[in-house]
């Protein structure tokens, strides 16, 4: 299977090089019809980084002064992508001084020639989808006192690349890979020069992706957070790029928007940044903000389920619980075995996370990170409640097996809070025991007060259970039941090893205790987070115990100390690398 999947990866990329050389021939365009606002925000800081030859792309880090961003070598293929994408154009743009500008100006023209043929790694339909959008955006910034000759290249190398998308879209990856191929095709088409043909087939291969790909409670098959946000992204610029030039989005296309929109709300911490689940990161800075402030829907989802996060929030604090079976079959493949996890902010601060996506860092960090270990939740003998298929060595090949396929959730009020209930069956078949946990958040958000339940529901699931005791010698099964933390929360064991406190920057105190028998540590933890050189020390709570009877319970609270005010005066963030 993963040799025939690498044989048919192989020939698509092919046909798209075969395509990229007939567009190549054309010459159309001359100049744009219409062009759309900048919608895209980038970082001023990484703006002169780069001016100055620090290259930071997929978590890898190459400075060159005075070279080319064309010729310095790339570390791997995700790096390479990145530069073919052009989402640092936005970076430049946001310096937008006279020497970014310049070489911006190079770098894009110096594209043209290099690879404006069809030759190169950034021809496939997503990275090309991107590339227009950038271009076209920043057109006004990229075109300023350049030649006839150098305008004529470049409005000639975009009508290019939209031809290329017309005929290729179709070929790339259903969800993001696809919403970023048709939403440059529909900018395309709108901005250029006898490319208007392209503008109408676009918008209904989009209404046909918005229905296939986002469902009736606005979430996506791979319950990526940070990827349902790039995909509302691109559906409002289409939108507002066609509002521009009076035409209206389709109604499905608007809907999907309203859908969507409540569902972000939804999963955004006290802190403004995103769930870090499935992959998922906080989202690009100014991003999320930006992108719901397009929407007219300023709701969150109702209580239950948002894209299957549930969702707690009262006072300065915010809980997000991963709360359903994890995602399936090809939408898998960057999925992490984190049934019943849950992140905690308080106010602007970030307590309680998940490891997050070690993509960046490598193949074997990216295996870390989806690992159920690394998240904020229970796991069972050192075993994820999903494990990573074996079908090829290829990330293509990883996807979640063996998960959790039932986890019954049940939203309600506590007598003074608001209360999370669930379960899920990841170790039933091979513990026979079922998770469960309920999670209780005080009306104050000063406290919450967890439980972690290990049960045989039946006698099938007890025999299984006795098996794995007669083959442990009767000592049980070993659990861990970890919290990470935060790297700028700083704990410590208290009250003779029985507590711990963790202190947050803004002054927050917050204490951690547990009833139960199992053994309470504080061990280093890796907080992976994108556009970092390296995953970040810091640490996590562990309570370590042996589940011997049907039934195993675990009571723990999470409370601000009394000391902490009710209101902190949290200004500054200062996170360094």
């Amino acid at each position: 299977m993963s040799d025939l999947n690498s044989l048919s990866a192989r020939c698509t990329s092919a046909i798209h090089r075969v395509h990229a050389r007939i567009s190549t021939m054309t010459r159309p365009a001359t100049g744009f019809t219409s062009m759309p606002e900048p919608r895209t925000i980038g970082i001023y800081a990484r703006g002169k980084q780069l001016a100055a030859g620090n290259f930071l792309f997929a978590g890898h880090l190459v400075t060159k002064a005075d070279t080319s961003i064309w010729d310095i070598d790339a570390p791997d293929d995700v790096f390479t992508q990145e530069l073919h994408g052009f989402s640092w154009l936005d970076d430049l743009a946001a310096a937008g001084d006279t020497q970014t500008r310049e070489l911006a100006q190079t770098w894009v023209w110096c594209w043209i020639d290099r690879f404006g043929r069809g030759r190169g790694a950034g021809w496939t339909p997503d990275l090309t989808g991107r590339r227009l959008i950038r271009w076209i955006s920043h057109a006004l910034f990229l075109l300023r006192a350049r030649d006839s000759e150098q305008s004529e290249a470049f409005y000639r190398s975009l009508a290019q690349q939209t031809i290329f998308l017309s005929r290729r879209w179709h070929k790339t990856l259903p969800g993001l890979p696809r919403f970023e191929a048709l939403t440059g095709l529909i900018y395309a088409g709108l901005s250029l020069e006898g490319m208007a043909r392209h503008v109408e087939p676009a918008i209904k291969a989009l209404d046909k992706e918005c229905r296939s790909q986002v469902d009736e409670q606005g979430g996506i098959p791979t319950r990526n957070p940070e990827e349902l946000l790039e995909v509302f992204t691109l559906l409002t610029w289409a939108a507002t790029a066609l509002s521009e030039v009076g035409l209206t989005a389709s109604e499905m296309h608007r809907q999907t928007i309203e859908r969507v929109a409540p569902t972000l709300r939804t999963l955004r911490h006290a802190d403004g940044g995103l769930a870090r689940f499935h992959g998922g990161g906080r989202g690009l800075e100014g991003r999320l903000d930006s992108a719901l402030a397009e929407s007219p829907i300023k709701k969150r989802q109702a209580d239950g389920l948002a894209m299957g996060f549930a969702r707690l929030s009262a006072g300065r604090t915010s809980v997000v619980v991963d709360a359903s079976p994890p995602p399936r079959g090809e939408s898998s493949i960057n999925a992490h075995a984190s049934t019943l996890a849950f992140e905690l902010t308080s106010g602007r601060r970030p307590v309680i996370v998940n490891c997050g996506s070690g993509a960046s860092f490598g193949e074997d960090w990216r295996r870390a990170g989806r690992a159920t270990p690394s998240h904020s939740t229970l796991s069972l003998a050192g075993l994820s409640s999903a494990r990573l298929g074996e079908e090829g060595r290829g990330w293509r090949d990883e996807k979640l097996v063996e998960g959790a396929r039932e986890v019954p959730i049940l939203m309600s009020k506590a007598p003074d809070g608001l209360r999370f209930e669930g379960g899920h069956d990841g170790y039933e078949r091979t513990h026979g025991l079922t998770h469960a946990r309920t999670l209780e958040l005080t009306f104050d958000g000063r406290g919450m007060v967890g439980e972690d339940l290990l049960v045989a529901l039946d006698d099938r699931a007890k025999r299984r259970f006795d098996c794995i005791m007669d083959a442990n010698v009767l000592q049980g099964v070993p659990f861990d039941l970890r919290f990470h933390l935060h790297p700028e929360a700083d704990a410590n064991l208290d009250m003779g090893g029985g507590a711990v406190s963790i202190a947050l920057k803004s002054g927050e105190l917050w204490v951690f205790r547990h009833e139960s028998t199992a053994k309470l540590a504080v061990e280093p933890s890796i907080f992976l987070e994108k556009g970092r050189l390296k995953p970040r020390g810091t640490k996590q709570i562990v309570l370590t115990g042996v589940a011997l009877e049907y039934s195993t319970r675990i009571r723990w609270s999470l409370s601000k100390a009394d000391e902490t005010s009710m209101a902190i005066r949290d200004l500054s963030r200062d996170e360094l690398d």
